[in-house]
Formats: C-alpha cells, structure tokens, sequence
C-alpha cells in the first residue's frame, strides 16, 4: 500500500482511524511500525498534540547521546590505525605562529622530517616552489593546468617539449634555493623577536624566557626567576623539551662555545639544512632513534619499523602497508647509494643534504620515471598533466583533452 507521511514518527490514519503506533516490529516497544488499515488504501497521517508527539520521541531523543557516542568511538579507533606525523606541510603551516621560536617540525625541501618520517611533501616543494599555494584542492582546475604548463615550459630549458633529468636536476636546485632564502627570512624575524636589546647576540636564557611565555608563563617573572637562579616549577614535558633544545642550541653554538648564539647561528639551531654541523647533528639523532642494534648504522627493516603502538588493528595494518612500501623503496633506490643493504650517517648525510647536486640527480631521475608511461626517459606534458596529483598534490582531470590548449 502507498503511505503518504504527515507526521514523521507518529499519527493516525484519515481514512480508518487506526493509529500507527498500534503495533511494532520487535521487542519492547522499538523498531518500525505498520498501519493496520486494510490493504489498497492510502494511509494519511494526521498530526498528534504536541504533548503526544513529545512522549512518544523521548524515546528516540534518548538514542542520539548514544548514537554520537558510538561515532566518537568509530572515528577514535579510525584515527588510531594512523601512522604518526603523515600530516602535510600545508597542514603544519596553521600552527607555526604560536610557537614561531621553536625549530619547525617540516623542513620544505629536505627529504626527512626530523622525526625521521619521509617528507610526504617532498616532490611538490621541489616541484612547485613557492608556488604551492597556488595548487590548492579547491583551486579551478583549468587555471591550474596553465599554471603547470607554465612551470612546463620553465623546466624545459631547450624548449623541445621534454624535459631530462638534467633539467628536473637544475629545477630543483632553483626551488631547493627558494626555500633556503624563506628560511632565511623566516629566521632573521624570528632572531629579532628573541634579541630584545639588540646586540645581535641571543642568550640561552633570553630565549628560555621568551619559550616559556609561549607556554603561558609570565616573561618578567620567569626572566627574574632565570636571573636569580630560582626553581622555574614548571612541569616535567616542558623541562624534557627545554633540555632537547639546549643540547641543540649547544650544536649550533660554533666554537669556540659561548652559549651566544648569532643569526647566522641562529638559522642553524632553526633550520639545521642550513649548516654541514647542524644536518649532521640532525641525521645523528635519526638514526639514535631508529636503529634498533646500537651499530650506528640503518637496515632495511630498521627504516620500515613502524612507530610503536601504530597498528592496532588490520585496519591500520592495511594503511600501514603504505608506510613500508614507501619507506623501503626510498631506502633501496636513493638512501643506499652502495646497494649494500646497510645505510651509514654519511649516505643518510649526502641523502638529507638539500643542496647536494648528486641526490637532486637521482630525485629527477625518479620523479622523471613515475610518471614516464612511454619509457623514454623523459616527461613530457600529457604525462605531467595525468600524474598532476604527484606533482602538485592536486589531481587535475581532462589532462588528455588540455593538454594542446593549455600548452
């Protein structure tokens, strides 16, 4: 029979009087009901009093702190099969504001985060520059395909329509630089926010002040404390980061040591990319923390581990199928340039140096080879427009049918 609904939940047939509520499918009361008018007729609901409707949906009302509590549990366990840290650099940019006098977490153009994950990021930032933002999801396709074919045409510097690996390699020097001089600036701003006499020298202590007061603290009462060498009470997380970034700042301090560091030492301690010492201290630390025998070296399944406590569930395991994957053909066909199965800190070295001109070879040749379907060896535009989404992050469509218009 045909039902038309009036009333959502409750009410009474027009036609015979019988009300729907009459009878249910299930035990106590719960489940859908049925109209028990004869069959061929349309039932019509007539709407109840309001005091009627009310008693019969508390009921329902009574479900929703349930149902949302279910969800929160579903999306918990959801966000639980995540590897850690696969957040994008567009992402992490939202947070740096606040604490802006804190070495970043994502370094643009350098192959590892610090906490030794694979730059997600990586072959956009050396792609598109500072030009990123422009290839945003919500961006007109159209426009972005000429903006691509722009970068194109820019690439190809014998202007054949091609590019080589020789070309990807000059490519992504030039952006590997424009990242270096954002950080410069970046990090010129940033000395002058923690050198408040301006001496062109910071203390450790003046910048202990002023990273406890991005952590709440008052800044003259933690400067007086500082100066009179009284217990600063503050909790035990922030003392374990105020003493990682002492032995840091102790790096980036050049001899002979004074605790004083300059801006030119101070990019350092920020951007350790941009000192031989610092990446070194960086690639160190990297692999204190993944090398499971204590040989100072990297195996292969030490570099795919998966963060303790990642899976628990085979849920996670199948995202973290990706992980390994990933990580196991960065170690094969760039971190380990011998092909002896076994990475040293001079490989992870010469692999993490963002000006290396040997590693940006092997990254073109790379990125060349991922999106080359007709295995010449080099790219050529229907290739950059179908594997957009690699090069810019943003999946552009009808790349075949643009590609002569756009170029």
């Amino acid at each position: 029979m045909v039902v038309e609904w009036k009333s959502l939940l409750h009410g009474q047939c027009s036609q015979t009087g019988t009300n729907r509520s009459s009878r249910r499918r299930g035990q106590g009361g719960s489940g859908s009901t049925e109209c028990t008018a004869a069959p061929g007729h349309v039932c019509r609901l007539s709407p109840q009093t309001p005091a009627a409707m009310a008693s019969r949906q508390a009921p329902l009302c009574g479900l929703a702190p349930c149902c949302l509590w279910l969800l929160g549990v579903v999306l918990l366990m959801n966000v639980s099969a995540r590897p850690a840290n696969h957040s994008s650099a567009r992402e992490r940019a939202g947070n740096r504001e606040e604490n802006e006098i804190l070495p970043p977490d994502h370094l643009n153009g350098v192959k590892l985060e610090m906490d030794g994950h694979l730059n997600k990021d990586f072959h956009q930032e050396v792609f598109l520059g500072k030009d990123m933002d422009d290839f945003e999801e919500d961006a007109e396709p159209r426009k972005s395909r000429r903006k691509l074919m722009v970068i194109f045409s820019k690439v190809d510097l014998n202007t054949d329509r091609r590019i080589s690996a020789k070309e990807m390699q000059k490519w992504i020097m030039q952006k590997t630089a424009e990242h270096f001089q954002e950080a410069v600036a970046e990090s010129r701003a940033h000395f002058r926010a923690v050198d408040p006499d301006g001496d062109g020298h910071v203390s450790w202590d003046e910048y202990k002040v002023k990273f406890l007061a991005t952590k709440g603290h008052n800044e003259r009462e933690v400067a007086e404390k500082i100066k009179n060498k009284w217990d600063l009470n503050i909790d035990e997380e922030t003392q374990e980061v105020l003493e990682n970034l002492k032995d840091r700042w102790y790096q980036a301090d050049n001899p002979p040591p004074d605790l004083l560091l300059t801006e030119s030492e101070f990019l350092s301690f920020l951007h350790p990319e941009h000192s031989r010492g610092m990446l070194q201290f960086m690639v160190k630390e990297i692999i204190r923390d993944l090398d499971q025998d204590g040989d100072k070296k990297l195996s292969l399944s030490e570099f795919i581990s998966l963060p303790v406590g990642t899976v628990e569930n085979q849920q996670g395991q199948d995202v973290d199928d990706g992980w390994v994957r990933d990580r196991k053909r960065e170690f094969e066909e760039l971190i380990d340039a011998n092909h002896d199965g076994i990475v040293t800190m001079a490989e992870l070295e010469d692999y993490m140096d963002p000006m290396n001109e040997f590693s940006a070879l092997n990254e073109a040749k790379q990125m060349i080879a991922i999106a080359d379907e007709n295995q010449n060896h080099y790219l050529e535009p229907e290739e950059v427009l179908k594997y957009s989404e690699f090069f810019t992050g943003s999946k552009l469509v009808d790349y075949a049918r643009s590609v002569h218009e756009e170029f």
